[in-house]
């Protein structure tokens, strides 16, 4: 493995709590307890703590790197060639660390980093809610069916009671280096898959793939306004890690269900109220419906059908902290009655009388 620059600014035996002359089974029971305390299903949010000790394990567990990494920390930054020019000795395409993985990738060749196991894949989900559950936020299930890290084996692929052992055929490194000169091509291991380890035994409950396919019930929090179609992730809750590498994402697409009343505009609710045409022409004062107990709105003389009145902060609920809840938007719909009583007819009719003609176009005759 070329120098890294990470060497130089991680100290690996300090992340694994051990002291740099740890024997190798130190090291190895040392990664074991923090990956278990770490592991991001055991303790989410640990994400980056989790991958910092797969690091470490990566270079302090394998002999080889570590004498390497041991070397580069005494000899310095000049070591790995991320010094000055002009220090003398030979000069070598994995000495330039960083810019070796560089060179290779525009070449199509290089010596690449080794390869861990793979993080593991997202996830996908539908979850149906109710309209006042996606307004006012919510704690809700979902049943996930995807392939976890199998519970007999905890994802080593070996039977209990059996162990792994280092694959003879890349000595764990999980990669084959073919050495081109000036340039190495690192290839994945053919025996092992990369996995750097063998199974004498497989485990007979996942057949030695270290995953199992199960049902998995997950608690996803909604927060207040989620909206139709909004797709959530909750991190660290998708498919297992290959070996004990992070698990994916799950990601939840949110269907919400209509409401008996009230639609929705973005943060706003809106709502529609009938008025007579008496109401709209002297005015009133109405009480209309909220998520929270209903509120009086007042209709101003004159008011014309189809307009909109605003109750501020009666729409969605803030989702975010220092975010401003939304509106109630009434509109306002003036009802013509289809049927009328003799007494109804004739104040109509007398209001026809002593109301001026509406202004129109006037029309030529044919």
């Amino acid at each position: 493995m070329p120098v890294q620059r990470e060497w130089f600014e991680k100290d690996y035996y300090q992340v694994l709590g051990v002291p740099s002359t740890a024997t190798d089974k130190d090291i190895a029971r040392a990664y074991r307890k923090l990956a278990k305390q770490y592991h991001p299903d055991a303790n989410p949010g640990s994400e980056d703590r989790f991958k910092e000790i797969s690091a470490a394990h990566d270079v302090l567990g394998d002999p080889a790197t570590r004498k390497e990494y041991d070397e580069a920390r005494r000899l310095g930054p000049m070591a790995g060639g991320f010094g000055r020019p002009g220090s003398g000795g030979t000069f070598r395409m994995e000495d330039m660390g960083d810019l070796g993985d560089l060179f290779g990738g525009l070449f199509g060749r290089g010596r690449r980093r080794t390869p861990g196991p793979s993080r593991g894949a997202d996830v996908e989900a539908e979850l149906h809610l109710s309209f006042e559950d996606a307004v006012r936020g919510a704690t809700a299930t979902v049943n996930v069916p995807q392939d976890q890290r199998c519970r007999t084996c905890n994802g080593t692929g070996a039977a209990p009671g059996t162990t792994t052992h280092v694959c003879d055929r890349c000595n764990g490194r999980g990669v084959l280096d073919d050495n081109q000169g000036l340039f190495s091509l690192s290839t994945v291991c053919p025996k092992c898959n990369g996995r750097g380890t063998l199974v004498d035994t497989p485990c007979a409950t996942c057949h030695g793939t270290g995953t199992e396919r199960r049902n998995r019930q997950v608690k996803v929090r909604i927060p207040p306004g989620v909206d139709d179609g909004q797709r959530i992730r909750v991190k660290g809750r998708g498919a297992a890690g290959q070996g004990m590498a992070p698990p994916g994402d799950l990601y939840v697409t949110v269907h919400v269900g209509a409401h008996p009343k009230f639609g929705r505009r973005g943060p706003n609710l809106t709502y529609s109220v009938p008025i007579t045409f008496p109401e709209a022409a002297l005015g009133t004062v109405i009480t209309v419906p909220t998520l929270d107990e209903p509120v009086k709105v007042k209709v101003a003389p004159g008011t014309a059908p189809g307009t909109t009145l605003r109750v501020r902060g009666r729409g969605i609920p803030a989702g975010k902290h220092g975010a401003k809840p939304g509106d109630l938007l009434v509109k306002v719909d003036v009802l013509v009655p289809t049927e009328m009583s003799q007494e109804l007819r004739a104040a109509v009719e007398s209001l026809a009388k002593v109301t001026e003609p509406a202004p129109r176009e006037q029309l030529e005759e044919v």
